[in-house]
């Protein structure tokens, strides 16, 4: 398919001015949307009137540990705390104890470099201990950041005492030193620990048993119920000594700090001061009231000990949020969690393979020429699956059935409606419903926090950590897609600057929400732009060629550099990813990150689930077009004669498909994603103009008579 095209006649005057006007439009919703982006919790700033803090990590711990008769100082202390999942995640799928207790230390993201588990065992030196091989962690393992929160104690002039491995490294200076250190809380008393408004303690005895060959092991579970009762068991006397212990009036922070095998899951999170009982304990880094990350603790040990937070600490200050908060809550949220995780696999398997009988079944039913009515259906039916993994999350399910049950009933509702109304006579009306279903709902959801895409297969979850709000990789290529196949309908109904007009406004508005801080998405924005940009020329009657489609890429990656830029402007505590993407470019580490999101996206183009989809869908366009009459009967060719805007539609969708595809690290999902809603939704278009024999639209047709076809 040519991307080079040619106008018949000259843009008229009133069709400038109308794509200016849309583009007045666009700037001032730009500079609405930076100017109203608020601040999600404010600085952390020194101060010297900062409390004591004791951080007590139990690595492995999850809330369905925590029971009355099995951990009751644990459960004694969740009750009299604001409570919320705290999400491990660090370099890889799962985290030890090592890179937990690193990260914290950090600030940001940490990892050993290798298979890890355990942290090291202190080496004594008086009263304080040295960790051994600290220097491996910044010379070799690259962690520069390691020691910052130790580091940051020690300028401010505030004394910590840490007790057990994992809490020396938390706390551990940028030497790798301690100054006061224990081997456990055994004999300690409240003198001891009056002497430090600090205090970390590593309670290993939950997580030891699974690294008892050294790594964590490689399967979900390896202790039966009665040995894992047993381990927390020794693990909550160890956490009652300590509280038993603690000065007066300490905040005490609880956390799961690790996993412990091969499934990652939400782990505890617990923040106990005046006032907090009962309420949800979340932060901004996550945007999520009831979720909080690992460098948020060492934010929040800082600002609670009223020291300044450096600028290199990604997490910020835990936030309580509103009351009302259960265990029970905090265990669904993790059931959902695994749910989700442990049928994803078999969901897009199911996916690729309902794609590919599709597109089968469509080669061998368009050839005879047969049963073409149930073939639109099954075209529409299998572009409303995509939407539906976010609208099941507007139900409520806690398991499989419950899962499928509700995806399935939004499943057979869109297609419905895509078919059962008025609409169904006009080719692009099941089009107009699906791809506007789609659209609608990832621009509500974007404008309501996100509930949507978390926990859903085509989104993120919380456990997994690539990502907590905004916009997902493959939830923009739905976005893109829907929002531009949806445009070209109105371009179909009113053509000329109108359809021209509508393009770009509401293009530009849902690339805005996908780039601006409610969607945060960096490679959207380089992807959209030129998405966008391609269909409007064409329908314009514009040439598009290669020059012109690099320098629209460029302008996308201007435009999500300038939201990028804005946001490094704002305070730390402020910033998503967006913002500190600017800073690493600053620091030299962006070619890092750059590398590291290289190596994911090539690695998809090796996906057996994603590769398919994108396979038969590209052949099956490209020989419908290149051969209408043996691959499709002509209801391609009609679907384009019928509406020469979708043909521009399409051709834009492909354009941000394959853009997206190359600047994100979710790669091949990109585009498989945006071809799986478009193609079909193409071919009940070519399938009803057939059928209704439906001419192309007035206006259009002429303005693109000369279009090469």
């Amino acid at each position: 398919m040519t991307l080079l095209y040619r106008a018949t006649e000259p843009k008229r005057p009133r069709e400038v001015i109308g794509v200016r006007r849309a583009l007045i439009v666009l700037a001032v919703l730009v500079g609405q949307l930076l100017a109203g982006h608020g601040p999600l919790a404010g600085p952390a700033r020194a101060d010297d009137a900062g409390g004591r803090v004791a951080l007590i990590g139990v690595p492995a711990l999850h809330w369905n540990d925590i029971t009355p008769s099995d951990t009751p100082h644990l459960w004694k202390l969740a009750a009299s705390s604001a409570i919320g999942s705290l999400s491990v995640r660090t370099v890889g799928n799962v985290t030890c104890p090592y890179d937990g207790w690193l990260t914290v230390s950090a600030g940001t993201r940490s990892a050993a470099g290798y298979r890890c588990g355990a942290p090291p065992t202190p080496e004594k030196q008086g009263d304080g201990a040295v960790i051994p091989g600290y220097r491996y962690l910044i010379d070799v393992a690259g962690q520069r950041y390691a020691g910052t929160l130790g580091q940051s104690l020690k300028t401010a002039g505030q004394c910590s005492v840490a007790i057990g491995p994992g809490a020396a490294l938390a706390l551990a200076d940028q030497q790798g030193a301690v100054r006061s250190y224990r081997d456990s809380a055994t004999g300690l008393t409240t003198a001891d620990l009056e002497r430090c408004r600090m205090v970390a303690m590593d309670v290993d005895d939950l997580v030891a048993p699974y690294l008892k060959d050294g790594p964590l092991p490689a399967e979900p579970e390896l202790l039966g119920p009665a040995e894992r009762r047993q381990a927390l068991r020794q693990a909550d006397a160890e956490v009652g000594a300590l509280l038993t212990a603690l000065p007066a009036g300490t905040t005490v922070l609880l956390a799961g700090m690790s996993d412990h095998g091969s499934v990652p899951h939400l782990r505890v999170s617990a923040l106990q001061r005046p006032g907090a009982e009962g309420r949800l304990l979340g932060a901004a880094s996550t945007r999520r009231d009831d979720i909080s990350i690992l460098p948020d603790l060492t934010a929040t040990v800082l600002a609670e000990l009223g020291v300044a937070v450096p600028p290199t600490v990604v997490g910020v200050p835990l936030r309580v949020g509103d009351p009302g908060a259960t265990v029970e809550q905090l265990r669904r949220a993790d059931a959902s969690a695994q749910t989700m995780r442990s049928a994803k696999g078999q969901y897009f398997t199911a996916l690729a393979v309902i794609q590919v009988l599709f597109y089968v079944g469509a080669f061998l039913l368009l050839r005879r020429r047969t049963h073409w009515r149930w073939l639109r259906v099954a075209a529409v039916a299998v572009a409303a699956l995509p939407v539906t993994s976010f609208l099941v999350n507007l139900l409520p399910w806690s398991d499989h059935v419950g899962l499928f049950g509700g995806m399935l009933a939004w499943w057979a509702a869109i297609t419905v409606l895509a078919l059962a109304g008025p609409w169904r006579r006009r080719p692009l009306g099941p089009l107009a419903v699906v791809a506007g279903v789609t659209a609608l709902t990832l621009v509500a959801d974007l404008l309501t926090g996100t509930t949507l895409q978390l926990n859903s297969f085509m989104g993120y979850s919380a456990e997994q950590g690539a990502r907590y709000f905004g916009l997902g990789n493959i939830p923009f290529a739905l976005l893109a897609t829907g929002t531009l196949l949806s445009t070209t309908v109105i371009a179909h109904r009113w053509p000329g600057k109108v359809g021209v007009a509508a393009i770009v406004v509401l293009g530009a508005i849902a690339m805005v929400l996908g780039g601006s801080g409610l969607g945060s998405d960096f490679g959207g924005v380089i992807a959209f732009v030129p998405g966008i940009a391609v269909t409007a020329l064409i329908l314009s009657g514009k040439r598009v060629s290669l020059a012109k489609l690099a320098a629209f890429c460029v302008a996308g990656g201007v435009i999500v550099m300038g939201f990028a830029w804005y946001n490094y402007l704002q305070p730390p505590a402020e910033q998503t990813h967006l913002g500190r993407f600017v800073g690493q470019v600053l620091t030299g580490e962006a070619f890092d990150v750059i590398w590291r999101k290289l190596e994911a996206m090539l690695a998809t183009l090796l996906s057996p689930n994603l590769m398919p989809i994108v396979i038969v869908a590209v052949a099956f366009l490209v020989y419908a077009i290149l051969r209408p009459e043996q691959a499709s009967a002509g209801v391609v060719p009609a679907a384009f004669e019928h509406s020469p805007a979708l043909r521009a539609g399409l051709i834009g969708t492909l354009v941000s498909g394959v853009v997206g595809m190359l600047v994100n690290d979710s790669g091949a999902a990109v585009l498989s994603m945006a071809l799986a809603l478009a193609v079909p939704l193409l071919l009940a278009t070519g399938i009803g103009a057939v059928a209704f024999g439906r001419g192309s639209a007035p206006g259009v047709g002429e303005q693109l008579s000369g279009v090469p076809k």
